[in-house]
């Protein structure tokens, strides 16, 4: 499972664009709210919220809560799951640790995507930097775990899904890459080759 989160880094014509170039390799798209319905409308593959709030007025089919540019407290994040259910949306929640891992897996998401802070949009990936957060927190939770921060090439992805995540979340990698395309078929032969 591959997410490309576009944050604010793509908005309209943009976020089609590069929405367009992620179906060709049957990446999820995380937009912003105000974008979902025209993804929706440009492409076949699943087109996510970025984030929800307390209403819910397009048909997506899921949802990132609680990331690092969008980050709310226990409380909220359960109720925009009961919000996303209630809509139909798949959720994914992302935290930093597995201690707040284990606080989300109660609230019975989807997804749990694991990623710590100080290296989302590095150049060192979770995968290398902090294998083991992967692994425990893999270990201490019901929910399929994802993991995201600094993932950025075959590699990367490859380790993180030997280390039991089931899938990656992408956000500058692909969506600042001055060449999307190069980029996901990186990332992308990562998932293909276990």
């Amino acid at each position: 499972m591959l997410i490309i989160n576009f944050k604010k880094y793509k908005q309209g014509k943009a976020a089609i664009k590069l929405a367009k170039v992620c179906e060709k390799h049957k990446a999820i798209v995380a937009v912003l709210p105000e974008d979902v319905p025209d993804v929706s409308k440009a492409i076949k593959t699943p087109v996510y919220y970025q984030y929800i709030k307390d209403k819910v007025s397009y048909k997506a089919k899921g949802t990132l809560l609680n990331h690092s540019d969008h980050p709310i407290s226990n409380k909220i994040i359960k109720r925009r799951i009961k919000l996303a259910k209630k809509a139909g949306l798949k959720t994914i929640v992302c935290c930093t640790n597995t201690k707040r891992a284990k606080e989300i897996d109660k609230m019975k998401p989807n997804y749990i995507a694991v990623e710590p802070k100080e290296l989302i949009g590095g150049k060192i990936s979770i995968s290398q930097a902090r294998p083991e957060l992967i692994k425990d927190t893999v270990n201490a939770v019901k929910t399929k775990v994802l993991c995201g921060a600094g993932i950025r090439t075959k590699k990367d992805v490859k380790r993180a899904l030997q280390l039991g995540a089931k899938g990656v979340l992408v956000a500058s990698a692909v969506a600042k890459a001055k060449n999307p395309e190069k980029a996901l078929k990186e990332l992308t032969k990562g998932l293909n080759k276990r």
